[in-house]
């Protein structure tokens, strides 16, 4: 009861109101907000961190910013849910509140564009080596039932494309990678794709921020080639799987392009099937059959493991 009113009131302002309705539709900065509203960001922060401690509103920071959204799950976020649903379409506010996001949106867009243009040369010289990435989403897609996912973990999620992927068949999504670039991008692709229940977060895959046992399903697509540590990267996704989960790595057989280290900062050459399933045995998890997905030069593999459930205890 006290948390109800703590929410209730917590939204019971304007501002507040319009604040919650703009989070509902994706992640914004304070800068961002300030923009939209058109009031100071000091008066823009202080009716943030009320909506923040009354549970409405998420606040997570990446390096020198920070980012507001519509907290995911509990009472707070269907209260918040429903109030949002209340807002009238035609309300003269919301309309400018939303017109105003749109251009944030097209801005950001269009600097993921722009960045994507820049790097896009070395991501295709690389694909080209390789199977078809649409080959290698439908093996994962098969992998991993429509059903039972409820919380999915994409580790080094760059682009956002194991999202896009994965979003519309799991209840929450969340991408985690070092490069803000590329989360920017990311964002935009979210966005583009419809699917606010997936989000991205700046992050560091050996410390991972989350309790152990948070997700159903763990995928690190492309990553470990760039990993000083691709073991530890291993259990620490494996830490953080629940009972059941299944880990997908994605990556390429043993290979011999030299110049994927010194020209594309690849830091191993491909694994072998043996050590990276004595790394998901060393943390804990089962290997599955692996899955090679030759190309011209390159052979992708997926190496499937997943968590033990827990036993049932006996009744005897």
């Amino acid at each position: 009861m006290d948390q109800l009113v703590t929410s209730l009131r917590a939204v019971a302002e304007p501002t507040r109101l319009r604040l919650v309705a703009l989070c509902a539709r994706g992640e914004l900065t304070v800068s961002e907000l300030t923009q939209i509203l058109g009031q100071s960001q000091p008066r823009v922060s202080r009716h943030l961190k009320l909506l923040c401690g009354a549970g409405i509103l998420d606040r997570f920071r990446e390096g020198t910013w920070v980012f507001y959204r519509l907290v995911q799950e509990g009472r707070p976020a269907r209260l918040a849910e429903a109030l949002v649903d209340l807002i009238p379409s035609d309300d003269e506010t919301l309309k400018l509140d939303l017109e105003r996001l749109a251009e944030i949106k097209r801005a950001r867009a269009d600097a993921a564009a722009a960045y994507f243009r820049a790097h896009a040369a070395d991501w295709d010289d690389i694909r080209s080596l390789y199977v078809d990435e649409k080959e290698v989403e439908r093996a994962l897609i098969d992998l991993f039932p429509d059903h039972g996912i409820g919380d999915l973990l994409d580790i080094g999620t760059g682009t956002g494309r194991m999202l896009q992927l994965f979003g519309a068949r799991v209840r929450r999504a969340v991408g985690i990678d070092l490069a803000r670039e590329m989360l920017a991008v990311a964002r935009t692709n979210l966005d583009s794709a419809g699917l606010p229940n997936c989000q991205v977060r700046l992050g560091d895959m050996y410390q991972l921020p989350w309790p152990g046992a948070s997700f159903d399903a763990i995928t690190i697509h492309q990553v470990l080639h760039f990993a000083d540590e691709p073991a530890r990267a291993i259990a620490e996704a494996a830490r953080v799987l629940r009972p059941g989960g299944k880990l997908a790595v994605v990556d390429f057989a043993p290979h011999e392009l030299e110049y994927l280290r010194t020209e594309h900062a690849h830091r191993r050459l491909g694994f072998r099937d043996s050590e990276v399933k004595d790394w998901c045995q060393a943390a804990g998890l089962t290997p599955r059959k692996v899955i090679h997905l030759a190309g011209e030069p390159l052979t992708v593999s997926i190496w499937p493991a997943t968590r033990p459930a827990r036993r049932r205890r006996s009744m005897s």
